[in-house]
């Protein structure tokens, strides 16, 4: 089965709350880049996760176990996934990983949104791909029409970032917006996408607050931000918490020159686009 990755098309900071989480504003668009999952039976009598490129716990694992909690009654799984999504390079290859896993009890289980949530905040948007106005920390969803024609060249940095690194450096820089700012923009966010537009139509409003806070940790992904606009971009920023740079372009075809364009640093640039099809029964 298929774990799309997730592009912030943009992404606003608004205030902190109680809980210690920021507001934010976003647009979250499934692409065709996907990890790709294999689901059979356990050799033993406990469920395995297995991904060479990430020793150790993740997500998936984590997914597992809380259906399990939940009262999940399939016979023990092994679970392999072929990484694919760059790793801690915000495109919430983790997140797809054990939002794929948690569609795995779908019917069987309920409240798998409450679960997705306690798991980790990009994990309830990526149950169900599809565009998505994303608001709160994750926890409200308000579904968007497909978009118009468009593709993306991403430029991943083999060292990532942790996510609460460039949040916590965006408090320092003082990023987060005012609540009613923060407002102001989620209607004009949903008023440019609910007509289903290219998001080049509306490239104004495609900013992200955390790309500050991400190139001040990382200076040399403003390098590939140049790269990418002088390939051709149409707009260029960097995706969620960074650090993968991304450029828009109008379609595939120009994405596939852009990323030919690029200097030879850039060899590791990925050429995709919008999921378009929802996914199977087998995804």
């Amino acid at each position: 089965m298929n774990a799309p990755a997730k592009l912030n098309l943009c992404l606003y900071l608004g205030p902190v709350r109680e809980d210690g989480l920021h507001e934010l504003c976003s647009i979250f668009v499934p692409l065709m880049l996907s990890d790709r999952i294999a689901v059979g039976p356990a050799e033993g009598d406990a469920d395995e996760v297995v991904c060479e490129r990430v020793p150790g716990p993740n997500l998936a694992a984590a997914a597992l176990a809380a259906l399990r909690d939940a009262g999940w009654q399939a016979p023990p799984q092994r679970i392999e996934i072929d990484k694919r999504i760059p790793i801690a390079a915000g495109l919430g290859g983790g997140s797809a990983d054990a939002a794929a896993v948690l569609r795995l009890a779908a019917g069987e289980v309920e409240g798998l949104e409450r679960i997705a949530a306690a798991i980790g905040a990009d994990v309830t948007s990526q149950l169900e791909p599809r565009p998505l106005l994303v608001e709160g920390a994750g926890e409200r969803l308000t579904p968007l029409p497909a978009a118009g024609e468009w593709a993306a060249v991403l430029i991943p940095d083999d060292a990532g970032l942790r996510t609460p690194d460039v949040f916590a450096e965006a408090d320092r820089l003082g990023l987060p917006r005012p609540a009613a700012e923060l407002a102001e923009l989620r209607e004009r966010l949903l008023g440019a996408a609910v007509a289903g537009a290219s998001p080049l139509e509306y490239a104004e409003l495609l900013g992200n607050d955390l790309g500050e806070a991400a190139l001040s940790l990382r200076p040399q992904i403003g390098d590939a931000l140049q790269a990418l606009r002088e390939a051709g971009a149409v707009h260029a920023l960097i995706t969620g918490s960074g650090p993968t740079a991304v450029g828009l372009f109008a379609d595939i075809a120009k994405a596939d020159a852009g990323a030919s364009a690029l200097p030879p640093r850039y060899s590791n640039a990925i050429v995709t686009g919008p999921l378009r099809a929802p996914l199977g029964a087998g995804d």
